[in-house]
């Protein structure tokens, strides 16, 4: 048996879905099925606005365009993340803080995020990870008292809510991926959410190399300029056409996934029991996505030698992030080992198993059946 760390959902209706803009002799952005994804993507977050991107990379970028992020000011980013999340801010000249994560959620913990606010912080960037939310309430109540702005990266968060509200909406701006490792999978793709139409107005300025080219496509000028510095974050209306297929999924997606997620816990609940290994968790007040499911070995080697097993087994096994405050650039910062205990604890123990919606349930037994072995050895 051979099972692949991921497959991505794709089907016949995808395949036709990318063939109608084809034949329509029109791929460029913000053509019909550009205009009618975000449409669609919109009205399920709940939000007045919503750009398509060519990345979630590329939504971040704009997001910290669009607050005016500038060099001197500062955001705080949990150090467990990917690194579009910080590229982002730097690209704007501004510095990168980090702070750590809460043991549970592997999310960013907002007693930390507070302690690192100072006079020149000017937004804080919480990561939804494996389809869960971090504490907006209590990130929110630090944004409020310093006058912060929030951006959520919601790169695994399409599907997933918190305390009935889509995941990437209860901020000033959510940034969304469609990778094909993600839940709704256009290959590349992501998306720019916001309620506050000045952060649409200046997003379409940017996202439309700095002109006001939108305006012109509506009437409201007469021509079009350079306006602001900007960049070409359009995606092809290939993506918006197969982002809608995609969408149409999601309800199926998302029981697969949370079917495998469960099968998972149910089957390796005596190893956490008997302390082998420790489960992910999903506060009650959250809806999660089931994008990730990991475990947490008891430390490095362990996880290590899992991977190792797992790939004898022809079983594709990973782990995820590595601290970035301990990365090359992040020690250039002036950050070293020890600075935030749980995130380093956490990367270096993180295991996660195969989860996607056409992982049969033999597939997933052998996984599981595997899983025991290892320990058994």
């Amino acid at each position: 048996m051979n099972i692949p760390f991921h497959k991505p959902l794709y089907d016949a209706a995808d395949e036709q879905a990318l063939l109608k803009p084809l034949r329509n002799g029109k791929l460029v952005g913000d053509a019909e099925y550009t205009c009618r994804a975000s449409e669609t993507l919109a009205s399920l977050l709940g939000v007045k606005h919503v750009l398509l991107t060519t990345s979630c990379t590329h939504a971040l970028e704009l997001a910290m365009m669009v607050i005016g992020l500038k060099p001197g000011d500062e955001v705080i980013v949990p150090s467990f993340t990917f690194v579009s999340t910080t590229n982002c801010v730097m690209r704007q000249g501004a510095r990168v803080v980090f702070c750590d994560i809460n043991p549970d959620t592997l999310t960013m913990d907002p007693g930390d995020a507070a302690r690192k606010v100072t006079p020149r912080t000017r937004a804080i960037i919480p990561v939804v990870y494996a389809g869960v939310s971090p504490d907006m309430d209590a990130l929110m109540k630090v944004a409020a008292e310093h006058k912060l702005l929030l951006v959520e990266d919601a790169a695994q968060g399409v599907g997933a809510e918190y305390k009935g509200r889509p995941a990437g909406t209860t901020g000033d701006i959510g940034c969304f991926s469609f990778h094909e490792t993600k839940n709704v999978s256009t290959g590349e793709g992501g998306a720019f959410a916001t309620h506050n139409d000045e952060f649409m107005a200046r997003a379409e300025i940017f996202r439309e190399k700095g002109t006001n080219r939108k305006q012109f496509m509506q009437g409201l000028v007469d021509k079009y300029t350079w306006v602001d510095i900007g960049s070409s974050y359009l995606p092809s209306d290939a993506t918006g056409a197969l982002l809608l297929s995609q969408l149409e999924k999601r309800d199926v997606i998302l029981e697969k996934r949370e079917y495998i997620y469960r099968t998972y816990v149910a089957g390796l609940t005596f190893l956490a029991q008997t302390g082998r290994l420790t489960l992910p968790v999903i506060p009650a007040d959250v809806q999660s996505n089931y994008h990730i499911f990991h475990v947490l070995m008891h430390d490095e080697e362990t996880r290590n030698r899992a991977i190792s097993f797992f790939r004898s087994k022809n079983v594709g096994t990973t782990f995820h992030y590595l601290p970035l405050h301990l990365s090359p650039v992040g020690k250039s910062l002036g950050y070293e080992e020890g600075d935030f205990p749980v995130t380093e604890s956490v990367s270096g123990r993180l295991l996660r198993l195969p989860i996607y919606p056409s992982l049969s349930g033999e597939e997933q037994q052998y996984v599981i059946e595997s899983m025991k072995e290892f320990f058994r050895s």
